[in-house]
C-alpha cells in the first residue's frame, strides 16, 4: 500500500472516531473531534495531490478515496443531526436533555434565533452523494468518466465549512458551560459561529442541488445511447 492510499485509510479509520467523540458530552472529546475532522478534511486534498504528483494513482485508491469521503460525510452529519434536530423531527428524542446518553440539543444560534438541522436537509446532503455515486458508476459502466466540476467543488467547500463550524460549536458550547463564562462573552462568540455554520449550510444545500442538476443535464444523455461496452450477440 502506497502513501496516498495509507492516508486515505487513515481517513476511513478517523470517521467513526469523530462521530463518537462529537457525541461525548465533554469539551475535550468534542475538541478532539473537531481537530481530527480538520486533519481528515485536509487529507482529502493531500492524498489526491500526492497520488497525482508522484504517479501513485492505483485502482485501490480509486475505490478507497470516494469511500473515505462518503464515510467521513456520513459519520459527521449523523452526530450533527442528533445534536441539532428540531424538537418535532424524526430523532428528536435523541436530542432532548436527559434523552439518549443525556445529550443536550445544540442548534446554531444566530441573530434571528436558533437554527436546528431538519431531517430534510440531511436527506438532501446524503441523498445527493448516493445519487451521484450510483450515477458515476453507471456512467463509467458505459465508458464515460464524470470528472468533478466547479460547483461540486464549491459544494464540498461549503459542506466541510458547515461541518467544521458545527463540531467547533459543540466543543465551544461545552467549554462555555464548563467554564461558567458570562453571557457578554458567550453570546457574541456563539452568534459568530452560528452565522458561519448557517451560511455555509445554505451554501452546501444550494450547490448540492445545483451541481447535481448540472451533472444530470450534462451526462444524462449517456443513458439514452446504446451501451458501447455491451456485448454484441453473435
Amino acid at each position: 500500500m502506497n502513501l496516498p492510499n495509507a492516508i486515505t485509510v487513515g481517513r476511513i479509520v478517523a470517521a467513526p472516531a469523530i462521530a463518537l467523540l462529537a457525541l461525548l458530552p465533554s469539551w475535550p472529546a468534542r475538541l478532539a473531534a473537531f481537530v481530527i475532522f480538520i486533519i481528515a478534511a485536509l487529507t482529502d486534498y493531500i492524498d489526491g495531490k500526492l497520488a497525482r504528483d508522484r504517479n501513485l494513482v492505483t485502482d485501490l485508491g480509486r475505490v478507497l478515496d470516494p469511500l473515505a469521503d462518503k464515510l467521513l460525510l456520513a459519520a459527521t452529519v449523523a452526530p450533527i443531526y442528533i445534536l441539532q434536530a428540531p424538537a418535532h423531527d424524526v430523532l428528536s428524542s435523541f436530542t432532548a436533555s436527559g434523552g439518549f446518553w443525556g445529550l443536550t440539543a445544540l442548534p446554531f444560534r444566530t441573530p434571528i434565533g436558533v437554527v436546528p438541522l431538519p431531517f430534510w436537509v440531511v436527506a438532501i446532503v446524503l441523498g445527493r452523494e448516493i445519487v451521484m455515486t450510483v450515477f458515476r458508476q453507471a456512467a463509467l459502466h458505459r465508458g464515460t468518466v464524470i470528472a468533478a466540476i466547479g460547483p461540486a467543488k464549491w459544494k464540498t467547500g461549503f459542506q466541510w465549512t458547515w461541518i467544521g463550524a458545527a463540531l467547533f460549536w459543540f466543543f465551544a458550547a461545552s467549554a462555555f458551560t464548563a467554564a461558567s463564562l458570562t453571557p457578554s462573552f458567550v453570546t457574541p462568540a456563539s452568534l459568530f459561529i452560528g452565522i458561519v455554520g448557517t451560511a455555509s449550510l445554505v451554501g452546501a444545500i444550494v450547490f448540492s442541488l445545483y451541481s447535481l442538476g448540472l451533472y444530470l443535464g450534462r451526462y444524462g444523455g449517456v443513458f439514452l445511447r446504446p451501451n458501447p461496452r455491451a456485448r454484441q450477440s453473435p
